[in-house]
């Protein structure tokens, strides 16, 4: 491998690991407030990657999509969520599983029954289709743009989380929802804007990585994979661990798809059981 390619490989690396990090941040957050197990997640990534297709041929850019998938997926996850899912709580994680599960495939057959079965390519923006001079190393626009997004999405996440009263509650309802309900705060409430906003942060990951790789009807699948490795990897229920996580996935799949193609996507699996080995609770997860 050349030193140019290597460079290219560790850039994509780090663009696709910015969107692991996205996916599964949100997964991670609410399994570490509400010790729900969410197997939807990866569904409401699909509905905004097809918001996004869908967005994009009616206005001819992925502009607006940006808003407007993540607020609905927001919407849609909040709705789910109050119709169905805060009756779980108390359930065993075997019926969490079930119940998300169906609501996946739901998903994803109403979006087989408005779409079709078929893959559909998102076009990159106008203003973002270019490449980006990098010294000597040429880059994608696009896929700087996403790392840059989802930097700034990270950054602010840490400070809601570290530096406002909701970051407080949400760490300290990780630590003990009960607590936190005998202080008088409503713990309901906080349990749905959590829900609402994994939704969104997921739908942002949809939106972004949608023209990168097209969309397709069972793409949610290999993202709700992808979302478990990445929140195993770095430590169930943190943020720091979600951001490294999904970084070092990102590396691994986007070396490996050179140096192995073929075996790619088993390394990641291979990252997570080395990591498992080494360090059971994860790289930055709490013993």
């Amino acid at each position: 491998m050349s030193m140019q390619l290597l460079l290219f490989q560790v850039l994509n690396g780090l663009g696709i690991g910015m969107i692991y990090f996205l996916l599964s941040v949100g997964l991670t957050l609410i399994f570490g407030l509400m010790r729900f197990v969410n197997f939807a997640h990866g569904a409401f990534y699909l509905v905004a990657a097809y918001i996004a297709y869908a967005l994009t041929l009616w206005s001819g850019s992925l502009w607006l999509s940006l808003l407007v998938a993540p607020l609905a997926v927001a919407a849609l996850a909040m709705l789910v969520e109050r119709v169905l899912l805060r009756h779980t709580y108390r359930m065993p994680h075997e019926a969490q599983i079930l119940i998300t599960f169906a609501i996946a495939l739901l998903m994803q057959e109403l979006v087989i029954v408005v779409f079709g079965p078929l893959g559909q390519n998102v076009p990159v923006p106008g203003a973002l289709s270019g490449i980006v001079f990098l010294g000597p190393y040429v880059y994608p626009a696009y896929r700087l743009f996403v790392v840059a997004i989802a930097a700034l999405v990270a950054v602010a996440l840490w400070l809601v989380v570290e530096k406002t009263k909701l970051g407080s509650v949400l760490r300290a309802g990780s630590e003990s929802a009960e607590m936190v309900g005998l202080l008088g705060i409503n713990v309901d409430r906080v349990f749905m804007a959590t829900f609402a906003l994994g939704g969104a942060l997921a739908g942002l990951a949809g939106v972004l990585f949608a023209p990168i790789r097209g969309v397709e009807p069972f793409m949610s699948a290999e993202a709700l994979g992808i979302a478990f490795v990445v929140i195993v990897v770095g430590g169930l229920g943190t943020l720091s661990g979600a951001l490294v996580g999904g970084l070092l996935i990102g590396l691994v799949q986007s070396i490996m798809s050179t140096l192995w193609p073929e075996g790619a996507q088993l390394m990641i699996y291979a990252a997570m059981a080395l990591v498992i080995l080494a360090r059971p609770a994860g790289l930055l997860g709490r013993f």
